[in-house]
C-alpha cells in the first residue's frame, strides 16, 4: 500500500495537475491518502511528483495513522465499535487486515484525506522545492515514508 502527502500548496498549479491531485483526493498541504499499488496509480503519481511525496508504509505505521488521524461521519475518531466491524481487537489487527484490502476502509466509512500536521523539524534540508535525492521533500521515498508520517502525527 502507498501513501501519498501533498507537500505544496494549490496556487499556480497548472489545470491538468490540480485534476490528478483532485482525482487522488489530496486537495491541501499535508494531506495524507492511502492508495493502492497499482500501475495507474503509480503514473498518477509521477505525473504529479513536483507537488507530492510517496512511499510505501509499514503496518506499524498504518496502525499509528488510523489510531491517531483516521476519522469517520461527524469527524470522530475510530473506536472500538468501528475495530467490532472489522472483527478486529486492536489497530495494529485492523492495519494488517486493511493492508490486504483497502475495502475495510470503505467498510468503517473512512474520509479521505487524512489531515496532518506539518513535519516536526520540517521536510528536509533543501525545502519543498527540491526532490528526496537530493535532499528535498518531494517524489518517491520508499520506506522513509514512514519516518515523516511518524513526524506528522
Amino acid at each position: 500500500m502507498i501513501a501519498a502527502i501533498r507537500v505544496r500548496g494549490t496556487v499556480h498549479v497548472r489545470e491538468p495537475l490540480e485534476r490528478t491531485m483532485e482525482y487522488l483526493k489530496l486537495d491541501a498541504p499535508n494531506a495524507l491518502v492511502l492508495l493502492p499499488e497499482n500501475e495507474s496509480t503509480k503514473k498518477m503519481l509521477k505525473k504529479v511528483e513536483n507537488y507530492i511525496t510517496w512511499g510505501e508504509i509499514s503496518v506499524e505505521v498504518l496502525a499509528k495513522l488510523l489510531e491517531k488521524r483516521a476519522r469517520i461521519q461527524g469527524n470522530k475518531k475510530l473506536g472500538q465499535e468501528q475495530l467490532k466491524i472489522c472483527n478486529a481487537n486492536s489497530f495494529l489487527e485492523l492495519a494488517e487486515k486493511v493492508m490486504k484490502d483497502e475495502s475495510y476502509l470503505k467498510k468503517l466509512g473512512v474520509k479521505k484525506p487524512l489531515r496532518m500536521r506539518p513535519p516536526r523539524k520540517g521536510y528536509g534540508r533543501e525545502g519543498i522545492k527540491k526532490s528526496f535525492s537530493v535532499g528535498g521533500a518531494l517524489g518517491y521515498r520508499g520506506q522513509a515514508i514512514n519516518d515523516l508520517i511518524r513526524r506528522m502525527l
